[in-house]
Order: structure tokens, then sequence, then C-alpha cells
């Protein structure tokens, strides 16, 4: 491999680099919006529950509101709901509050993708550039540039630096696009999920004004 990196000339180091921080972008993403992260099983069992008992009168700790927050993504917006319902604020100040909240975790299941994107669309201009200082070796060295006589080692070492950065290119920019398109797949079903749930809990807890919409 190491003799590959080194055919393929000083070009291949950046696709390197950008390789690397995708796949760290990959795995950071994929760990994050697993459904277990984003939404636990019992999340929508603890917020139905707690919601139970406000709409029948009851008191509930704080501290029980806080660990549904700190559970998860959704369990931040089901908390946010029931403490707007407890502190008496009405369907539209806790729509107001929802809608905040929610766009601030949209952008956390986002988080990344277009850093992704910009690999798989800048990885294969990189591959290029490889490719055409590939091709002023090879023209340097059937002197054209220089006047002097040919080398066919330079001539070899040029069409190595042009065909390895134009593969490698491909070899990084394909994976990242078809990343990207998956892990925005999977971030909007998990925003789905979190709306459709979280409207369930604001019908719950509003009933009069079930008709609003949550976030």
């Amino acid at each position: 491999m190491y003799s590959i990196l080194l055919s393929a000339g000083w070009p291949i180091w950046p696709l390197l680099i950008i390789s690397i921080i995708g796949l760290a972008i990959v795995i950071e993403r994929t760990w994050y919006l697993r459904q277990i992260q984003v939404f636990p099983k019992d999340c929508l069992e603890t917020a139905f529950g707690l919601a139970n008992a406000v709409s029948n009168g009851k008191s509930i700790p704080e501290s029980e509101i806080s660990s549904l927050k700190q559970s998860s993504l959704a369990g931040n917006l089901f908390a946010c709901l029931l403490h707007e319902k407890l502190q008496g604020n009405s369907a539209d100040s806790a729509i107001e509050e929802l809608q905040a909240l929610a766009q601030s975790i949209w952008l956390k299941l986002d988080r990344y993708s277009g850093a992704l994107a910009t690999i798989a669309t800048v990885a294969p201009l990189l591959g290029l550039f490889g490719t055409v200082v590939g091709m002023i070796e090879i023209f340097g060295s059937q002197g054209a540039i220089n006047g002097g006589a040919g080398s066919p080692q330079q001539l070899a070492h040029g069409i190595s630096v042009a065909l390895y950065n134009t593969a490698f290119g491909l070899l990084i920019a394909i994976p990242a696009l078809a990343a990207w398109r998956s892990l925005r797949s999977i971030a909007n079903q998990r925003q789905r999920e979190c709306e459709e749930f979280t409207r369930q809990l604001f019908k719950k807890l509003y009933p009069i004004t079930a008709t609003n919409s949550a976030p």
C-alpha cells in the first residue's frame, strides 16, 4: 500500500486526508443516528406515563423531567412539552418553544452532512488535479518543457501519478456520496419519528387544541 502511495505522488496526500475525515464522519454519524440513541424504547412510555399523571392533575418531580430530557434527543422534546404544561403555559406558547427546540435538534441530526457532501464533490476534483500533475510530468519527461531527452522512468512515474489519483478520487467520492445519501435518509427518518410521537404527546396534553401541530 505504501508503494502505491509513493507511486501516486504528492497529490495523493490531500485525497488520503479527506478520506480519513470522511470515514470518521461516517462512523460518528452512523453511531449517533442509531434509533436507540435518538429514540430509546422506553422513552415514549416514560413520556406518556408522565403525561397521564399531568393530565390527571398529579404533580411530578422535576427530576423525572430532567432525566427524560437527558435521555435522548426525543426525550428532550418530550421534556420541553411536559415542562410547558406543568408551567401552565398555553398551547401556542408550548408550540413556539417546541419549534425552537426542534430546530436545534434537527441541526444535530444533520450535523457534518454538509462536510460529507463536500468530500464527495471535492474528491474527484482532487483526483483530476493529480491527473493534471501526472500529465505535466509526462510532458516534462518527453522534453516538451525543458527540451531534454525523454526519460522512461519519468514517463512511467507521470502515468502512475495520473492514473492513481484519478482512481483514488473516484474511490473516495463514490462511497462518500452513497454514505451521505444514506445518512440523510436515516436523519430524515429519525426526524419524522420524533415529530410524530411529539404530536401524539401534544394531543395528549392539549386535547382541546389537538388540531395544532407540534414542530
